[in-house]
């Protein structure tokens, strides 16, 4: 089992590091010199192809924390900080999910967004982030 729970901090990991950087590349697509097209159509590419790596860095997190909760700790479903852990990542896909739509309005030159807003989104999964750990390491509401 520890295997598994290896494999899912690892998978993990992998889902964040897309989650921190596919809107920093956000950032630097809005601004970009629209009449460089190399340049956006680089952007598109780097999208692109993280959104394929964190796509399956959230898929086999889930795979493995749901085989994790399922085989080898299914008592902590009933406890509260478990509870709220869940609702968090259930946030954090929709935020992937939202960053999925987001590469493809800019695959389609269809951004509406500033730089300055894509800024403060990207600040979004580091609360996710804290709010995991801490809630898994210190197990508040036990």
């Amino acid at each position: 089992m520890l295997w598994i729970k290896a494999l899912h901090v690892v998978f993990m990991v992998t889902w964040f590091a897309g989650l921190f950087y596919l809107p920093r590349i956000f950032v630097y697509h809005t601004m970009s010199d629209t009449s460089n097209s190399d340049q956006i159509e680089t952007f598109k590419v780097m999208e692109r192809k993280l959104l394929a790596i964190t796509n399956i860095g959230a898929l086999l997190t889930i795979v493995f924390g749901t085989l994790l909760l399922l085989i080898w700790l299914p008592g902590l479903l009933a406890l509260a900080w478990m509870k709220i852990k869940l609702l968090l990542v259930v946030a954090l896909i929709a935020y992937h999910l939202y960053c999925a739509r987001l590469v493809r309005l800019f695959r389609e030159d269809a951004n509406t967004r500033s730089h300055v807003w894509y800024r403060w989104f990207n600040e979004v999964p580091v609360a996710g982030l804290f709010g995991v750990v801490i809630l898994v390491i210190v197990r508040p509401f036990s």
